[in-house]
């Protein structure tokens, strides 16, 4: 388990200063959009890592690093960023614990935000 936080309150802060007094309307769109790709990036690096495509698989760990860390979900953009090194320098061969480990992080960075928003 990654001693980053699942979502750091920091970078929720900046995405609230972007937009002072919306009401979390400017949050709400970002976690949807998050939310609603996700799961396309999810299935990209299944697809890939089943075909052995390791420059799609790696296209879609640097989506989801950069996404993640947009939102502050830490965790998760560790997990996305060892992904995208690992698929790039030594293939795809021995990712399953990973991309296990990501789909923990994102359920859980899923959780999280939408338990911010609830608030």
């Amino acid at each position: 388990m990654s001693p980053l936080p699942v979502i750091d309150p920091e970078g929720i802060r900046s995405l609230r200063a972007l937009n002072p007094g919306d009401h979390d309307e400017f949050l709400r769109e970002i976690v949807g959009i998050f939310l609603e790709d996700m799961p396309r990036r999810l299935t990209e690096l299944d697809s890939s890592l089943a075909t052995g495509d390791a420059a799609k698989f790696s296209r879609a760990a640097h989506s989801i690093k950069g996404s993640s860390g947009n939102l502050g979900a830490m965790a998760l953009r560790e997990v996305a960023g060892k992904l995208e090194q690992h698929s790039q320098k030594e293939g795809l061969g021995d990712v399953a614990q990973l991309l296990n480990e990501l789909k923990v992080q994102f359920e859980l960075a899923t959780a999280e935000l939408k338990k911010l928003l609830e608030t």
